[in-house]
């Protein structure tokens, strides 16, 4: 196989999503004897560790797209003609993806909103569950990978493929993780909206992403709530929380995927615009309870919806089903298999 290069961002404002579900293309590639080149501006060394771990070629970058004019992308593909470019960030605007095709790069473009006015891709990625809704205009020329059937799950979750979740009578084992950033602190409003769950034996673990700005905040909250209540920074490991948790509160971004693959029942919360229609057609498919946007929402109406999920065994059963039916873990696989064929 030939080199993939990949360009994905991560800060607090744009979270750490883009450039997860790219570390597990990444790892789809390698695992199939290619070679990585990763190209990112990310301001969490964690993040930056983290990738380097997988022994990829990291070339960290001071500024980000489309500020910057792009010849360490020019350089890279000097040295390696032919090979695949995978973008992925709303800020490689339609300049940005021809700049690249007229350098000679065979591009994917991984695109969550079709709100461009064009797309230079040779192939186009949404693993949304509605992306076949969107109309990307673009040349007769590209192709498109459409839906959960491609949806990019880090190796870290393949290893419970095939894993049967139980369902309690009564949840007790509560999963948060509200993205990468969270400026808004909606984490810390469900915090609070679960200190007043009354359920007995309940244990609570809230992630906080390596981009998230508060976590001094959250951690001052959580405190006299030891031991019934932890804190996880960073988490490496999200699989094993999943197959933990009795169900999650979630934002609305790519962890849906995950927690459909893990078969975890979940609220979801929606932080930003491309997650809503997620939320809302997980909800109608009976994968998710989407909550709607997280501002206007209290911490009692947080609390309600979260005790109502919890007693509902019948319904988490359904949630758990539904949700492994529709993600198998090979996304990240097929995705590579396409760009090699």
């Amino acid at each position: 196989m030939k080199t993939l290069i990949i360009r994905a961002d991560a800060d607090k404002d744009m979270g750490t999503g883009h450039l997860l579900r790219c570390l597990a293309l990444g790892q789809a590639w390698k695992d199939a004897g290619g070679e990585i080149l990763f190209l990112t501006r990310c301001t969490h060394e964690n993040l930056l560790r983290r990738i380097g771990g997988e022994r990829f070629r990291v070339f960290p970058l001071t500024e980000s797209a489309p500020s910057f004019d792009a010849r360490e992308e020019e350089s890279l593909l000097g040295r390696h003609p032919g090979s695949w470019f995978v973008l992925d960030g709303y800020h490689f605007d339609s300049s940005f993806q021809r700049r690249l095709k007229t350098m000679g790069a065979r591009l994917l473009v991984i695109d969550d909103m079709a709100d461009l006015p064009f797309y230079h891709a040779d192939l186009v990625l949404n693993q949304n569950i509605h992306a076949a809704d969107l109309s990307y205009p673009c040349g007769p020329e590209t192709r498109f990978l459409r839906g959960p059937r491609y949806a990019l799950l880090r190796r870290e979750f393949l290893g419970w493929k095939g894993w049967k979740r139980e369902i309690p009578e009564r949840a007790r084992r509560i999963l948060v993780t509200l993205g990468g950033s969270d400026p808004h602190n909606a984490t810390l409003k469900v915090i609070r909206a679960l200190k007043g769950i009354d359920l007995p034996g309940l244990e609570v673990s809230v992630v906080v992403g390596a981009t998230n700005p508060n976590r001094e905040e959250i951690g001052k909250e959580m405190a006299p709530l030891a031991p019934a209540f932890r804190l996880l920074n960073a988490v490496e490991d999200m699989g094993r929380w999943m197959a933990w948790a009795d169900m999650a509160i979630s934002a609305g971004g790519s962890t849906v995927w995950e927690m459909a693959f893990m078969g975890l029942p979940n609220l979801v919360l929606v932080l930003a615009e491309n997650q809503f229609p997620i939320a809302e057609r997980m909800g109608q498919e009976g994968i998710s309870l989407p909550l709607g946007w997280a501002d206007p929402l209290s911490s009692d109406e947080v609390e309600a919806a979260a005790r109502r999920l919890a007693l509902s065994p019948g319904k988490r059963r359904e949630m758990a089903e539904r949700g492994r039916g529709l993600v198998d873990g090979l996304g990240a696989g097929r995705v590579a298999a396409e760009l090699e064929q």
